[in-house]
């Protein structure tokens, strides 16, 4: 994954009974991608090859523990109290 790429993760969601949370890809300026775990797929990019959509998705996959602790941790209230 290229180094200028900046992630962030919502809070985790639950529908009929599965639980995701979706993963924002950006480097700021022209390139975004959105995907979603479990899944680890990317559901909409602008700007971003193939290629990288697909290292994007490996990063995901690779990372998964990870990301789904920081969606965890993410709290909407807590972002609104700031």
């Amino acid at each position: 994954m290229r180094e200028d790429i900046n992630m962030q993760v919502t809070q985790p969601f639950e529908k009929d009974g599965k639980r995701y949370a979706f993963v924002q890809f950006s480097d700021g300026e022209n390139c975004s991608a959105e995907g979603r775990i479990p899944e680890c797929k990317i559901l909409s990019s602008k700007g971003f090859t193939e290629d990288e959509v697909e290292a994007l998705e490996h990063y995901m996959e690779e990372n998964l523990a990870k990301i789904k602790k920081m969606a965890a941790g993410v709290r909407l209230l807590d972002a609104f109290m700031k």
